[in-house]
């Protein structure tokens, strides 16, 4: 059931993304990355936190539109569609959103790239308390044992910023070190923010 629900949630919102930039963008790239799932040393360091109760390792599949140039109030943005598969089967997600390709130097070496996107997740969203009164047994160890291994993000949608350092090896391939965060931001929802932190390699083809 989890996986139809996923997989009919993802096949929505990457075909809404797809006919949504069919008309600017006929071109555009492919990406396919591999991440370390739930890390946690970035979203530290840098004050979004991280659950660090997940493991297993993230396989990202997405497209890339080319820069939209109609968008020239917002800085010319790509959009990106992607897909997430956790290897363990826990939280994966959908995403879609901006990211925009900054030229650190001549073009056709290293660039930045920035971006933010909204996600849906299959992941948990409300676990249970393992302290409520009148348990048995068997269920206070099943709830503690989700505490410790699943992260509640508070709700299925959420925001999904993300950083890239990349590098142009030719014209049509390029790698870039990738980042991308989910949380919910105390916006989709009120209390339970335990965010996910990937971060990985990404191979990108451009057509």
């Amino acid at each position: 059931m989890k996986t139809a629900m996923f997989a009919t949630v993802a096949s929505l919102l990457l075909g809404g993304a797809t006919m949504a930039i069919a008309a600017p963008a006929c071109a555009g790239e492919v990406f396919v990355g591999v991440y370390k799932h739930d890390v946690t040393f970035i979203g530290n360091a840098i004050g979004l936190g991280a659950a660090g109760r997940e493991g297993g390792a993230d396989i990202h599949l997405g497209y890339r539109t080319n820069k939209l140039e109609n968008l020239r109030w917002l800085g010319k943005p790509q959009v990106h569609a992607m897909v997430s598969i956790n290897t363990n089967n826990t939280s994966n997600f959908v995403a879609a959103g901006f990211d925009w390709k900054i030229e650190l130097g001549r073009p056709g070496g290293f660039y930045f790239r920035p971006g933010i996107g909204l996600a849906y997740t299959d992941g948990e969203a409300g676990l249970p308390p393992a302290n409520a009164p009148n348990l048995t047994p068997e269920e206070r160890a099943r709830r503690t044992h989700l505490y410790y291994t699943r992260i509640d993000f508070g709700s299925k949608v959420l925001f999904e910023p993300e950083l890239a350092l990349g590098y142009q090896v030719s014209d049509k391939v390029s790698v870039e070190l990738s980042y991308t965060h989910l949380s919910n931001g105390q916006i989709f929802h009120q209390g339970k923010n335990q965010g996910l932190d990937d971060a990985g390699v990404r191979l990108v083809y451009a057509f």
